[in-house]
């Protein structure tokens, strides 16, 4: 129960960087950067796809409340990576961890496998959000580049995010 109420303050104080992330760095029209991807990729495994859309829904329903000024265009982008999260820790990690319940770690895992799931999370979160708020009026050029810089960029953060919400376990 230590460890539950442990990740519990943790995501919690992670929805609060995101808030001042988008409050406060606004580095340009070309740059989204969100830990929302990687907070919801970073759930424990014993959480349903169910309760992992339902969480996603409300972290990005906040974040759009307190930060952005779009009501629903976080909590649009975020459903869509709780739902290929179980789907993509099966097919990255093993079956055996949803399975059991277990913790994904770097040090189990390795930081390739933990990239490449984090890549995958950002892109689905971005590809969506970029969509959404273009919403057919912006270029695609334009949409192409924002979406390749605020992955770039937002791949960073997400990692050094990952290295904190993710236990440290041995093999």
């Amino acid at each position: 129960m230590k460890t539950a109420q442990h990740f519990g303050l943790l995501y919690v104080a992670m929805t609060v960087v995101q808030i001042i992330i988008c409050n406060c760095f606004h580095l340009s029209a070309y740059v989204t950067l969100s830990l929302l991807p990687v907070m919801i990729f970073c759930l424990p495994t014993s959480i349903g796809t169910i309760l992992s859309m339902l969480i996603a829904f409300v972290t990005g329903l906040a974040v759009d409340a307190l930060a952005e000024g779009l009501i629903g265009l976080n909590a649009l982008a975020a459903v869509p990576v709780a739902l290929i999260r179980r789907p993509l820790t099966m097919l990255l990690f093993d079956e055996d961890v949803i399975e059991r319940g277990e913790s994904i770690s770097f040090r189990k895992y390795g930081a390739v496998r933990i990239s490449a799931a984090v890549l995958i999370c950002q892109a689905v979160f971005l590809g969506v959000y970029i969509l959404a708020d273009g919403a057919g009026t912006r270029p695609m050029w334009f949409n192409l580049a924002r979406f390749a810089a605020s992955l770039g960029a937002g791949y960073l953060l997400s990692m050094a995010a990952a290295a904190v919400m993710l236990p440290d376990e041995k093999k």
